[in-house]
């Protein structure tokens, strides 16, 4: 018997995030995101070790906070560069969700040139999401000009 080199429900890129208390981190995402906990592997410390959860068709691995192994959460770096994108049937109401539950929104859902509605959030334990809803479709040409058209970034960017 072959082993495949991805397991069948798993597709080639998987997000595997560090956060502080990564179970905590679990639950809110299954209540900010509908996701649902597959895994939870506590460590002999009660710490997780490993966790993974689906949203959607995909899957997000789960890390705890290990600042002696250089694994650190967005807490401690103070920032992420990365974004966990989203998409969703409703945005506005996938934001709305998001918030309640305890998110940040960093930018409100609005229409963007390339076709999606689209908006940000970062979670209590500091990693951002964007969250889309496709609602056009958009040829290159047209994206072109809109970026062109577009007002340069302010200073520091966007939060």
């Amino acid at each position: 018997m072959s082993v495949k080199p991805i397991p069948e429900d798993m597709h080639t890129l998987t997000p595997h995030v560090i956060c502080r208390d990564a179970s905590a981190a679990m639950d809110f995402h299954a209540k900010a995101f509908g996701a649902v906990v597959m895994t939870k592997m506590p460590g002999p410390d009660g710490k997780l070790m490993h966790g993974m959860s689906s949203i959607g068709d995909s899957k997000i691995m789960y890390g705890e906070e290990m600042p002696a192994w250089n694994s650190l959460s967005p807490q401690s770096l103070k920032n992420s560069p990365v974004v966990l994108h989203l998409y969703v049937p409703d945005v506005d109401a996938a934001i709305a969700k998001a918030e309640a539950a305890g998110a940040t929104v960093t930018m409100p859902a609005a229409d963007m040139f390339w076709g999606d509605r689209y908006g940000q959030v970062v979670d209590p334990y500091g990693h951002r999401w964007s969250i889309a809803t496709h609602t056009r479709d958009v040829s290159p040409e047209e994206m072109k000009k809109a970026m062109n058209e577009m007002a340069p970034c302010p200073e520091g960017g966007p939060a």
